[in-house]
């Protein structure tokens, strides 16, 4: 008799930190930083507060999302949301003065 395991397709594990580049495009400044879950870093005048980081299934190809919070000295809020390694223009931070991608997370 073969018993088949249903495979749960989505299904993601938990990190506890995000590794991201950030730069700085006017100096052309660019730091790589490993920021905890539920942590904030400050780069500069911006502020990113890391609230989930997720790998991919073992089992399917390797990808990488965090949901990140970003603040700018005296603007407040400049970005919220998911960010994928794979897909860094899907849903990028969208500034004059920073980039952020994820790397990965660990």
């Amino acid at each position: 008799m073969f018993c088949a395991v249903p495979v749960v397709a989505g299904a993601y594990v938990n990190r506890n930190a995000a590794v991201l580049r950030i730069m700085n495009k006017d100096a052309g400044k660019v730091q790589e930083v490993k920021i905890p879950t539920g942590q904030e870093f400050q780069f500069e005048k911006i502020f990113i507060n890391v609230r989930s980081c997720k790998q991919t299934d073992p089992f399917q190809a390797e990808d990488f999302f965090t949901f990140l919070e970003i603040s700018e000295r005296d603007k407040g809020q400049i970005f919220g949301g998911w960010m994928s390694r794979n897909e860094p223009g899907q849903n990028p931070l969208q500034h004059p003065d920073y980039d952020v991608w994820l790397v990965k997370c660990e």
